[in-house]
């Protein structure tokens, strides 16, 4: 049974049907096409965090491809104890035929998969976000075209959106610079493990942010404090406060540099409205770029 629960679980000519894929069914869509390639099937999405992107972007993807989308809360489905997470995989797995799950752990995800019985979907968990950082890869494709040589700097805390950046671009060779407070950086463990997985990754680290983007096709950033970390949101203000993407930033970069963000954004905060809403900004098409990826992966899933 195919998931998608981590990117360092997919191959790279994997990865490249499924952004070919979303390139071939959002064209599609230009042209009024809606094929009902999933007809009859059934979503489920089971989030423990709110969110607007994930979850509207797969329901719309579903209905989109003749399918049907289902939501629930985790107190609704039954992860916060009412069940064993095992009884709960089984039983929506046997209602559904793909089920996405967005949780504070990445373990609850490998463990629901094993025992689901259908494709199971990271929608987000504390250590990876992978229908991001595969939609923030088919926006820079649309911009760039060919990826050999780009540069992606991404500017802010090394959480779990980085750590999925960083392993697709070490799987299809872009570089990947992370610039960060020394104690935000990303795990070096992970990036160690990456080069020894991908011989041709190109990863590193530094705490210039000027530095970092010096170079960069794509300069990102993500919220300072995710949902989880409310309680450290002033400390990291001050932490993160060299780290802005604002005009002077983005002026270091080259000139054809194009802005990142996979919101929400904090504006005022990791960046500033100039940036996000000015003419090097992809922000927007990122985010609606979600519900077309979301179509790849669906249509992948099931080889339509």
């Amino acid at each position: 049974m195919q998931h998608v629960i981590s990117l360092r679980d997919l191959t790279r000519e994997q990865v490249e049907v499924i952004l070919n894929r979303t390139a071939e069914l959002k064209a599609g869509l230009a042209r009024g096409a809606r094929p009902p390639l999933l007809q009859g099937r059934v979503l489920t999405q089971v989030f423990e965090k709110p969110s607007l992107r994930t979850r509207v972007s797969f329901e719309a993807a579903i209905a989109q491809l003749g399918g049907y989308g289902v939501f629930l809360s985790g107190k609704e489905a039954g992860l916060e104890g009412r069940e064993s997470l095992a009884d709960v995989a089984r039983v929506l797995g046997g209602y559904s035929d793909v089920i996405v799950l967005r949780t504070f752990s990445q373990q609850l995800i490998e463990d629901f998969a094993a025992h689901a019985g259908c494709h199971v979907i990271n929608g987000l968990s504390d250590a990876a976000h992978p229908c991001q950082a595969l939609t923030d890869i088919f926006t820079m494709r649309e911009a760039f075209g060919d990826l050999a040589g780009r540069t992606l700097a991404y500017v802010g805390d090394g959480n779990n959106v980085a750590a999925s950046l960083a392993t697709i671009c070490a799987m299809l060779e872009i570089r990947f610079v992370v610039a960060a407070p020394d104690a935000y950086r990303l795990d070096e463990s992970l990036l160690d493990a990456l080069r020894q997985q991908f011989p041709g990754a190109i990863l590193s680290q530094t705490m210039d942010p000027y530095t970092a983007v010096s170079n960069a096709d794509i300069v990102y950033t993500d919220v300072w404090a995710s949902m989880g970390q409310e309680s450290q949101k002033t400390a990291r203000e001050k932490d993160f406060a060299d780290y802005q993407i604002n005009s002077a930033l983005m002026g270091a970069a080259p000139v054809h540099a194009r802005f990142l963000h996979c919101l929400p954004a904090r504006r005022g905060l990791e960046v500033t409205d100039d940036v996000i809403d000015g003419p090097q900004s992809l922000a927007f098409p990122q985010a609606e770029n979600r519900m077309h990826l979301a179509k790849g992966i669906l249509a992948w899933l099931f080889n339509t």
